[in-house]
């Protein structure tokens, strides 16, 4: 069966490798990208809505799928407002989940982060644990949330306090064994890939760690 997706977040880091992946895919005929800019890459796949990501509602008429993967994040860098972080982190997916809820999409994967707790007094952490238990209230059929942690790679912006922190991980990953293993650095392509299986092999957990992550991949692997 060929299946339309919906990728919210394709110009970003792992977005754009997850749309790299479903371009590859066959089972997939449509790619409908929601987003402020257009993305550099290009197939016939694709379906482009250029929009105003904070006023998504406003395209529920083009917000239908099979499947919906949800790749929205910020920093607190570069966006230093904390009402407008929020409107972002939380405010996209939340609002992606009440309309894949209204137009019958079954299939929900959403990338948050580890740490995420709506009782956290960490507004970062805080916020996504807050995006998540919006997202579950929806109580679409397939939901899944990947919380990675550290994201490896190289991202068009520069981010200092995540290269350093990337520097610091890439010596600490290899003690980091056992219960601590979910606190290693994760590259953006495992995240992904992730996504990609968690939407199409139902019978998993709701909430993938990030190990957890690495070991549905290594297993399709």
């Amino acid at each position: 069966m060929s299946k339309t997706a919906i990728i919210l977040g394709a110009t970003g880091l792992t977005g754009g490798l997850l749309l790299e992946k479903l371009i590859a895919d066959t089972s997939y005929q449509k790619i409908k990208l929601f987003s402020r800019s257009a993305v550099t890459i290009t197939s016939d796949k694709i379906e482009e809505h250029l929009i105003d990501l904070l006023k998504l509602e406003d395209s529920k008429k083009d917000f239908t799928a099979d499947h919906v993967f949800c790749c929205i994040g910020t920093t607190a860098s570069k966006t230093k407002d904390k009402e407008l972080y929020k409107s972002i982190d939380y405010g996209i997916p939340a609002t992606a989940a009440k309309l894949a809820k209204q137009n019958n999409i079954h299939t929900f994967v959403v990338m948050s982060s580890m740490g995420a707790d709506a009782k956290s007094s960490v507004f970062y952490n805080k916020t996504k644990g807050e995006m998540e238990q919006a997202i579950l209230q929806q109580k679409i059929a397939h939901t899944f949330i990947v919380r990675p942690s550290l994201i490896g790679g190289d991202r068009k912006e520069f981010r200092f306090g995540e290269k350093i922190g990337q520097a610091i991980l890439k010596i600490l990953n290899p003690l980091l064994i056992g219960g601590l293993k979910k606190y290693r650095m994760i590259h953006p392509e495992k995240i992904a890939s992730c996504m990609q299986i968690l939407a199409n092999e139902h019978d998993v957990e709701t909430i993938i760690s990030s190990d957890k992550i690495l070991t549905i991949v290594n297993t399709k692997e």
